[in-house]
C-alpha cells in the first residue's frame, strides 16, 4: 500500500472485517504517550488508504477510563490521518431516538472525572477552542453516507444532538438518567471525551456515527441496560456502519477543507517558546510544528 493514510476509523474490532477492504496489514506504533489500544489495521477501499483502530483493544480489554486516548490519536496523527470517523454505541435520552437509529451529534458534554483530556502540560500550555467540537464538514459527509446506507435497511439517521460522556464503566442510575434528560442531553456514552478534544488539538477533523442500542434507564417501558443488549444491537448495526464507511471513505481525502480544524493550534499556543522544556517540545513536535500552526 503506497497511498498516504489520511482516513482513520476508531471503533469496534469487527469494523475492518468488511467487503472491499484490500491490502490489509497491521502496524505496531509506539508514541510518547505509550502504546495505542492495539495494532492499527490498514487497508484500502477503492484506492483510498484507511487505518482502523479498535478503541477498547481486540477482545475489549480496556475500560472506558483506561483507554489510551492520547496514544490513539497521536498514533493516527503520526500516520498522516486528517479525518477520523468514530463509531460508537450510545444510549438514547429522547423518545424519538430509538434503538437501532444512528445519530451524528454536533455537541458533547464532558461528564468524565478521571481522564487526561489534553496532550499539553509539563511546561507547554494550549487553550484550544472546542465551541463546535465535531467537524461540521466531515459530520455532514458521515450523515449523508449513513443515510444512504440506512435506506436499504429502513434505518433512521438523525443529524445533530448533544452526546454526554460519563466515566463508566457502570451504566447510569435512573436518577442520573432523568437529570441528563433535564439538562437537554440527547445521547449518552462513555468514550466520546476526551477523544474528540484530542483530535482537535491534533488538527484532525473528527465526526461520530453513534448507534443507539438502548433507552438508558429513564424509559419506563424498557428494562435495565445490559451488556448483552448493547452488544446485540450494536452487532445488528455493524453492516450499516460498514456500508456507510464503504460509501464515505472514497470521498476522502479532501483538498477543499473550510472547517479550520487543521489550524486549531494557530491561536491556542500561549507559552513563551524559550520557557518550554526540550523534552516537552520534542514530545509535542508532531502537533506544534505543522505548517498550519507555524503560519
Amino acid at each position: 500500500m503506497n497511498n498516504p493514510i489520511t482516513v482513520g476509523v476508531i471503533g469496534g474490532s469487527g469494523l475492518y472485517r468488511m467487503r472491499g477492504l484490500e491490502s490489509v496489514r497491521e502496524i505496531e506504533i509506539t508514541t510518547p504517550f505509550g502504546p495505542p489500544s492495539d495494532a492499527i489495521i490498514t487497508g484500502e477501499i477503492n484506492g483510498v488508504a484507511v487505518a482502523f483502530l479498535p478503541r477498547h483493544g481486540r477482545g475489549h480489554i480496556y475500560m472506558p477510563t483506561e483507554i489510551p486516548y492520547r496514544a490513539n490519536i497521536y498514533a493516527l496523527k503520526s500516520l498522516g490521518v486528517q479525518d477520523i470517523i468514530s463509531i460508537s454505541a450510545c444510549g438514547s435520552l429522547r423518545e424519538q431516538l430509538r434503538p437501532g437509529d444512528v445519530v451524528i451529534p454536533d455537541q458533547v458534554f464532558d461528564f468524565t472525572k478521571l481522564r487526561k483530556s489534553s496532550f499539553f502540560g509539563e511546561g507547554q500550555v494550549a487553550h484550544v477552542s472546542v465551541a463546535d467540537p465535531y467537524c461540521p464538514e466531515l459530520s455532514a459527509r458521515v450523515a449523508a453516507a449513513a443515510a444512504a446506507a440506512a435506506e436499504a435497511s429502513s434505518g433512521r439517521v438523525h443529524r445533530g444532538g448533544t452526546f454526554i460522556t460519563i466515566e463508566g464503566p457502570r451504566f447510569s442510575t435512573r436518577a442520573e438518567s432523568r437529570v441528563f434528560r433535564a439538562w437537554g442531553m440527547d445521547i449518552i456514552g462513555m468514550t466520546a471525551c476526551p477523544e474528540v478534544f484530542l483530535a482537535r488539538e491534533a488538527g484532525i477533523c473528527y465526526a461520530t456515527m453513534a448507534h443507539v442500542t438502548d433507552f438508558d434507564v429513564w424509559h419506563k417501558s424498557e428494562g435495565a441496560v445490559t451488556v448483552d443488549m448493547v452488544i446485540r444491537r450494536l452487532n445488528a448495526n455493524l453492516e450499516l456502519a460498514q456500508e456507510a464507511l464503504r460509501r464515505l471513505i472514497p470521498q476522502l481525502p479532501r483538498s477543499d477543507r473550510l472547517c479550520g480544524c487543521a489550524g486549531s493550534l494557530a491561536t491556542a499556543l500561549i507559552t513563551d517558546p524559550a520557557r518550554i522544556p526540550a523534552q516537552t517540545k520534542e514530545r509535542l513536535a508532531l502537533l506544534t510544528e505543522s505548517d498550519t500552526v507555524d503560519a
